[in-house]
């Protein structure tokens, strides 16, 4: 049966407007997790990922979260849902992707929309050591890297219920919509390319050549950021080629475990649709597109105290399967 959310997504007064929704969630969102252990696991490329997690009771369900282009544990969105684990006496556990922990991953390579082993390796290690359910949910960029390991697993995905939030499941339009006019996306592409060209500029220091640093410098869009970097570290021919391979979304078809999509109408990231029409012929997706709420936004409650609705109904929906 496909979930219902426990209550509609009611936006906080005067935060009805995308960018508005997208901001302050990020601006207000409390960064403090529960108490957690930091664990570093190294992986079969000779690289490493950093996790941050706390263990529950025995039998109790364990929550694993993956984070957004250039966020980490550290994100508001990840801390809401380590407490919201806590909270229910569960576990769970933060991923933070290749050079997103705050120490330089060891190879040139980091991380990208569609790469998956890294999430997928952690996800089977715990569901091996797991008394519980598995759960996992991913937001944005690290949605899109959930959706991609779900169908590329199909039935043998580790993990009991997934969660997608704010997924660009076509990345090619995602792009399209971030680089396109207006004082806002340039906000937010300036914001992403920021971090990403630091990083860039300090991996060309350790990789000499690795990729075309002049047109790293030169780029002024995230596709010409892909097209210089992402696609060269990581095997594609060009941003395009990259987009293509990487898109949950022509794949959506293939998940066969219950997984939640919660996405906005309004995403001011995303061009319409922000889900594949034919993601509902799928009966393992429950599809909740809302239309307000933004780009990880979805502030409920008042501007005084806000309640983040979609980290709440992830776990709402990871709790049907206990």
């Amino acid at each position: 049966m496909r979930f219902q959310p426990t209550e509609p997504f009611v936006p906080a007064p005067g935060l009805t407007n995308e960018h508005s929704q997208t901001i302050y969630a990020n601006l207000v969102r409390s960064r403090q997790p529960p108490p957690l252990r930091r664990e570093r696991r190294e992986l079969p490329d000779g690289d490493f990922v950093d996790v941050d997690t706390f263990d529950g009771p025995v039998g109790a369900p364990h929550v694993v979260a993956l984070h957004g282009l250039e966020g980490s544990s550290t994100a508001g969105y990840i801390a809401a849902i380590l407490r919201g684990a806590k909270d229910r006496g569960w576990g769970a556990t933060a991923l933070n992707f290749r050079s997103c922990s705050g120490e330089p991953n060891r190879l040139a390579r980091t991380y990208h929309s569609g790469h998956i082993d890294d999430a997928l390796g952690l996800l089977r290690d715990l569901r091996d050591k797991a008394t519980g359910p598995l759960f996992a949910v991913g937001f944005s960029l690290g949605a899109n890297v959930l959706c991609r390991l779900l169908e590329d697993q199909g039935e043998n995905a580790p993990v009991v219920a997934a969660a997608a939030i704010s997924a660009p499941f076509d990345l090619d339009a995602c792009c399209r919509k971030l680089d396109g006019p207006g004082a806002l996306h340039w906000l937010y592409r300036e914001r992403f390319l920021r971090t990403l060209k630091g990083k860039a500029r300090a991996k060309l220091k350790r990789f000499p050549g690795a990729f075309d640093g002049r047109a790293m410098e030169a780029s002024r869009t995230v596709r010409a950021f892909d097209h210089s970097v992402t696609a060269p570290l990581h095997g594609f021919h060009s941003a395009e080629h990259y987009y293509a391979e990487s898109s949950a979304g022509p794949r959506l078809h293939a998940i066969r475990k219950p997984t939640l999509i919660i996405s906005a109408g309004d995403d001011p990231m995303l061009e319409s649709p922000v889900v594949p029409p034919e993601a509902k012929d799928n009966p393992h997706l429950s599809i909740v597109e809302t239309k307000h709420g933004g780009h990880v936004g979805f502030v409920a409650g008042t501007v005084h105290r806000p309640r983040f609705w979609a980290e709440e109904q992830a776990l709402e929906f990871f709790a049907t399967f206990r």
